[in-house]
């Protein structure tokens, strides 16, 4: 009997071959979940991994990119652009935050992605980069090349939740965002990541 084994969503999926310019997302939670999901790293399931705090919800699908991995080589480029001293990576997948005119009802599913920007986000003094994209063939979002195409206020939107959502209402908090970047600069962080999981992990 052949017995199919399912991919475990970082380590046996492809980042893709035309990556970095259109990369293989692997999404955990969108817009409409109240807790916050993530892959278990050892089984490749999704586990909860704590409710959402208050009112807050991500604001676009989110996950991350199979075989990156943030660790030295990402670590070394957020000091470089950011001029902070940063330890090391967070050690966790580089993650990624599709933007898609439809509504997708659940995450644990792959799409491809466009990336077009990033934020340089240090999180306790390490690395921990989110890449912004435009789901590939999006009706609405493909007129975004760059993330300076982008109005501020959606922006804005995506480093609040990022810097508040970890946080009770009167607590500092532990995340910085130290570069909003652009798509050129995107590419750079994922072929880091990219090199970094292969460093860890075989290539």
């Amino acid at each position: 009997m052949n017995i199919q084994h399912k991919a475990h969503p970082w380590h046996g999926i492809q980042t893709g071959d035309e990556a970095p310019s259109v990369v293989t997302a692997f999404i955990e939670i969108v817009p409409s979940d109240t807790v916050k999901y993530e892959v278990d790293k050892s089984s490749g399931y999704l586990k909860i991994d704590r409710p959402q705090k208050f009112s807050s919800t991500v604001p676009t699908l989110y996950g991350f990119i199979p075989q990156t991995f943030c660790a030295e080589k990402i670590a070394e480029f957020a000091a470089l652009k950011s001029g902070k001293t940063v330890a090391k990576g967070d050690g966790d997948p580089l993650d990624i935050c599709v933007l898609s005119e439809r509504s997708v009802t659940h995450g644990n599913i792959i799409l491809q992605a466009i990336p077009i920007g990033g934020f340089r986000l240090l999180d306790k003094g390490e690395a921990d980069d989110k890449i912004i994209a435009v789901m590939k063939g999006d009706e609405f979002y493909r007129q975004w090349n760059d993330v300076s195409d982008c109005p501020q206020s959606y922006i804005d939107r995506l480093k609040h939740y990022f810097l508040t959502y970890k946080n009770l209402p009167d607590e500092i908090s532990a995340c910085e965002i130290t570069n909003v970047y652009g798509r050129e600069e995107a590419h750079e962080v994922i072929r880091r990541s990219i090199e970094d999981y292969k460093n860890h992990y075989g290539g």
